[in-house]
């Protein structure tokens, strides 16, 4: 079969059309003059010119279209055949239209030529694979040598690798102005929170401050000397008593102690 008269790879569309397909208009949508799936000798251009009613066609004897299977809204199949009586017809080929783009089915001849084709070029590059292993030699014969062949493999793929880019400048310089253009269109949410104000106390000298507390260590010490006269009992314990009273600035902690000093030693007399 000659490549142009070969139908199975080629498709064909109108864009116009294609929203408003159904059931009632997917026959006439077939029949467009630019479809190359269609033959202009059949029956239903005969009915179409003559406007009769498409019911005639049972009546006629030739090449006909009819719809043979519908499922709203993306797929139709349409069915050529040649119909020898009322009762009688001989399928030829079906057609199916997917999204409004027209196809036509392959036969089972077809099918099971396209499957051995593609089983035969895998089978073929799988011998021609295992025989670049193969080595010889006359003294030691035949043998299998993977090693080389997989090391010049993986600098090969290396090799590729490092040739490829992640990404072109023009892919990454579109991305960027399509993101720009969607935070353009959905600008982001922002929540706004008020500001949380610090009650203020009428009283600012009631708690103290930093400047307080660290003058809490600062000790200003004030020593008081009293003088207690000797007793006449105990000549021996008598002397001067010190006091230190401790006055911190800025709080009311007073803090005494006694110390007394070591009595003086009066010679005796005789």
């Amino acid at each position: 079969m000659d490549i142009k008269d070969n139908t199975l790879g080629i498709s064909w569309h109108d864009s116009a059309c294609i929203p408003s397909l159904n059931p009632a208009n997917i026959m006439d949508y077939f029949s467009e003059k630019s479809n190359p799936f269609y033959d202009r000798t059949c029956n239903n251009e005969i009915v179409k010119m003559q406007r009769l009613n498409p019911e005639q066609l049972n009546n006629m004897t030739g090449l006909e279209y009819i719809l043979l299977h519908c499922q709203e809204p993306i797929l139709y199949v349409v069915r050529k055949q040649h119909r020898h009586s009322s009762s009688q017809v001989t399928p030829l080929a079906d057609y199916y239209i997917i999204a409004g783009v027209v196809y036509q089915a392959p036969d089972i001849g077809s099918v099971i030529n396209s499957r051995i084709l593609s089983a035969v070029h895998h089978i073929q590059g799988a011998f021609e694979k295992t025989q670049s292993y193969s080595r010889y030699q006359p003294s030691k014969g035949y043998w299998w040598d993977f090693k080389e062949q997989e090391s010049a493999d993986t600098k090969k793929k290396s090799k590729d690798k490092s040739k490829e880019e992640p990404s072109s400048v023009f892919q990454r310089q579109r991305v960027d102005v399509l993101l720009a253009e969607l935070v353009k269109r959905y600008p982001p949410k922002i929540v706004s929170t008020a500001p949380v104000q610090q009650p203020t106390s009428d009283k600012p000298h009631d708690q103290p401050t930093e400047e307080q507390q660290t003058k809490v260590h600062s000790i200003e010490p004030k020593v008081e000397i009293k003088q207690e006269k000797p007793s006449e009992m105990n000549l021996a314990n008598v002397g001067p008593t010190v006091t230190t009273q401790v006055t911190p600035s800025q709080t009311g902690v007073t803090v005494k102690s006694s110390v007394k000093p070591p009595s003086e030693k009066r010679p005796r007399l005789a």
